[in-house]
């Protein structure tokens, strides 16, 4: 069945939606027991002060089926850059180009803000989503390893500091 999906720049009202999709992709991503993020905090990192993340919602009728988060991140080399940090469709509304639609609407975005890169990050055993970004031509860098130090890391590190 043909649905009709309007893409919108997300607002406050939708962050329940939006941390509904978030679940929903952890779940699928095989690491639901690791959402930490609440809504409050999403609502200060969305719509506060010193907000730091922006977002689009897809729209089928009245229901909030996908979106895409990102933010601004900074190279030494290039500048400013868009780092893409999620696009996602709910499962029953995928291959309906609801994430062709968000991933336009985050490039749109980088162009008005003169940024010049976009970025983001694909797991290696997510095929579907790999061969959505190959129609792109986007690059695939195998020898850039993704790093990081968690929370608790952090936490250890600087217990041993002090």
């Amino acid at each position: 069945m043909q649905i009709k999906i309007s893409i919108r720049k997300g607002v406050l009202s939708d962050l329940p939606d939006i941390l509904r999709l978030i679940k929903e992709l952890a779940s699928y991503e095989r690491s639901a027991g690791e959402v930490e993020i609440t809504l409050p905090e999403l609502e200060k990192d969305c719509f506060g002060k010193n907000s730091i993340a922006d977002f689009f919602v897809a729209v089928a009728g009245k229901t909030i089926i996908g979106m895409a988060l990102f933010y601004t991140k900074y190279s030494t080399w290039k500048g400013r850059c868009i780092f893409l940090d999620d696009i996602i469709v709910s499962e029953k509304y995928r291959g309906r180009g609801a994430g062709k639609k968000l991933f336009d609407a985050v490039i749109r975005t980088v162009k008005e803000r003169k940024a010049r890169r976009l970025e983001w990050q694909v797991l290696d055993w997510n095929k579907p989503a790999i061969d959505f970004y190959r129609k792109y031509n986007a690059q695939f860098l195998p020898e850039w390893i993704t790093c990081r130090l968690t929370g608790n890391q952090i936490k250890i590190i600087h217990e041993k500091s002090i």
